[in-house]
């Protein structure tokens, strides 16, 4: 990949190479022009000595007079620093200033000698091998009568003229570079000026894009960057405002997913998950950082789930379905499934929503248990009544042994009936307290509260010869309603006391541990099995039916000390091994 650069590097070098460009082709030119301007001058200056040598040696040359000539030369060359030659139509040299002409070639070839007989004048610049340097020719014809006799030449030596001319381009060439190195300090300063605003909206730029909005960008004397700088600022002014509005809107979106007790999944339409939150995430044990962009079958191990997504992809109605999730225990989700859409109208996915409905499911089952168990337990009694009456009816109650035992079967049965009402009537009270807020609690020594509801269970406990001990300190005090807690402590030595062996010992005891005061009744009875202990505390729920109706409980008893204990704003608990006992604890507030 090509490397970028920078601009200004882009820029500068082009101000110094235009600089370069303009400047060496005017020197050369300069050089050249000037070389050409001290030659042509030295060209006219030699013809102009030329003419004057012309005039002096006329005499010479009707009738000739090689030797007159010859001197005639060496004394004006001399006086003249200048090279005088003449030379005969034909080539041959009769006279020169710096040399012998009989030891002298001829100079029938020479350019300048040439050019002499056909032109006014003849010019050369050429290495003389005679003087061993480069030498200026000149050379004019001497006319007679309109024919030519000879040709004079004069000529000097060019090298003072190029040490001069060398010397003046040397010049030419330092100034040249002097205006060079001026021109690239402007073109630095230009080229500064020029990027410098830029770089600087650049870097504000980059600031914008990571999400910096409080620096601007610099303005220039420039009208073009100037309105740049402006342009830039109101478009991250609008920017700025759009994010904020965007980031406004996710929060909002997020929190309120966040605050959703339903669990909201959004899918693709390739089944990778865009967004899950906080209430799904829980339902499913799934990392929340980690589920974006990655497919549903990674995410959630749930077949039922998967083509549940599925079914809400293909379909264009809304679908429902309800979900078994085994996590925490078992979990029942209903979900709601319909196709996601983008603004133009296109499928882009799927929404799920899961509604927990957990406790709802229980609630209905415990309801149904419940109208089942309540219509057994009502049942039973009133079949029983029904029967004996209709036996007395067909003559039994002409039988006074018969007739008793009748009535007192009756009657236990109207008894159990009326149990039941009695309790069905203690529940709704207490639960009618409880949405009320009428329970008046206060301030009582447990102690006296357990020792009276001990006494009360003593007719029970007596004829099977057991024992219940107390341990409870004289000065424990709690907030409770005495009649109601009282109550909830009586049923629960009822129950210890039911199915407790004879003879056996029952210890209730009352502490406070930290901030929390517990109260346990302790029996060794028959104990639970592990599956019946979470629905104990429902009404009607019997672990062993058919016992606990010939001990002649209504199946209510334990319900009753959860709700009087939720008055109270406490809990109950048990602990319980089968065929060695239970310990059935209210757990209370401290004062």
């Amino acid at each position: 990949m090509r490397k970028k650069r920078r601009f200004f590097w882009q820029l500068f070098p082009s101000y110094v190479l235009i600089t370069i460009i303009a400047l060496v082709p005017a020197t050369w030119y300069a050089s050249r022009s000037l070389r050409q301007f001290f030659l042509e001058q030295t060209v006219s200056d030699l013809k102009a000595r030329a003419h004057l040598f012309e005039a002096q040696i006329m005499e010479y040359l009707d009738p000739l007079d090689e030797q007159g000539i010859d001197l005639l030369c060496k004394d004006i060359g001399n006086r003249a620093s200048t090279r005088i030659t003449v030379i005969l139509p034909s080539g041959k040299v009769i006279g020169d200033s710096h040399k012998d002409p009989s030891k002298m070639d001829t100079h029938v070839d020479r350019p300048e000698f040439l050019q002499a007989l056909t032109n006014p004048f003849g010019a050369s610049l050429r290495y003389s091998a005679t003087l061993e340097r480069n030498m200026m020719y000149v050379g004019i014809p001497v006319r007679i009568n309109g024919g030519i006799v000879a040709v004079v030449r004069s000529s000097i030596p060019v090298n003072p003229i190029e040490d001069a001319l060398s010397t003046v381009q040397n010049n030419i060439v330092l100034f040249g570079l002097i205006i060079a190195a001026f021109a690239a300090f402007l073109s630095l300063l230009v080229s500064r000026r020029i990027a410098r605003p830029i770089e600087q909206i650049k870097k504000w730029a980059e600031s914008v894009a990571g999400g910096e909005f409080r620096l601007v960008a610099s303005a220039d004397e420039t009208e073009e960057i100037r309105g740049l700088s402006e342009a830039m600022n109101k478009m991250a002014g609008q920017l700025r405002d759009r994010i904020d509005t965007v980031i406004r809107q996710r929060n909002e979106i997020e929190a309120m997913l966040s605050s959703m007790i339903e669990g909201v999944i959004a899918v693709d339409t390739e089944e990778r998950v865009i967004s899950m939150n906080q209430a799904a995430a829980r339902m499913f044990a799934s990392d929340l950082s980690r589920v974006q962009g990655r497919s549903i079958q990674e995410v959630i191990r749930n077949t039922v789930l998967h083509r549940f997504v599925k079914d809400a992809l293909s379909s264009e109605q809304p679908v429902e379905r309800d979900i078994v999730v085994y996590s925490e225990g078992e979990q029942i989700l209903n979900g709601h499934g319909t196709t996601l859409k983008d603004a133009d109208g296109n499928r882009v996915g799927a929404l799920i929503v899961l509604n927990d409905v957990t406790r709802l499911w229980r609630l209905e089952n415990i309801r149904r248990d419940f109208v089942a168990n309540v219509s057994h337990e009502i049942k039973t009694p009133i079949t029983t009544i029904k029967g004996f009456v209709e036996t007395l009816r067909d003559g039994a109650v002409h039988k006074p042994e018969d007739l008793e035992r009748f009535l007192g079967i009756i009657e236990k049965h109207v008894d159990r009936l009326e149990a039941i009402v009695e309790d069905l009537l203690s529940l709704s009270r207490i639960e009618r307290d409880m949405q009320g807020e009428q329970v008046i609690v206060e301030e009582r020594r447990l102690r006296d509260v357990l020792l009276t509801a001990i006494q009360v269970c003593e007719f029970k406990s007596v004829p099977k010869r057991m024992v219940v001990e107390l341990s409870c300190n004289e000065e424990l005090v709690a907030r409770i309603n005495p009649e109601l807690f009282e109550q909830a402590v009586v049923n629960l030595l009822d129950n210890a006391i039911k199915y407790s062996d004879e003879s056996a010992t029952i210890q209730v005891k009352a502490a406070q541990i930290d901030t929390e005061i517990i109260i346990s009744v302790t029996d060794h009875g028959c104990g639970i099995e592990k599956q019946h202990v979470p629905r104990i505390f429902e009404r009607f729920y019997r672990v062993d039916k058919a016992r606990t109706r010939d001990l002649g409980g209504t199946g209510l008893g334990l319900a009753i000390v959860k709700h009087i204990v939720q008055v109270h704003g406490g809990r109950v608990s048990v602990e319980s091994t089968p065929a060695k006992g239970s310990v059935f604890s209210i757990h209370l507030q401290g004062p």
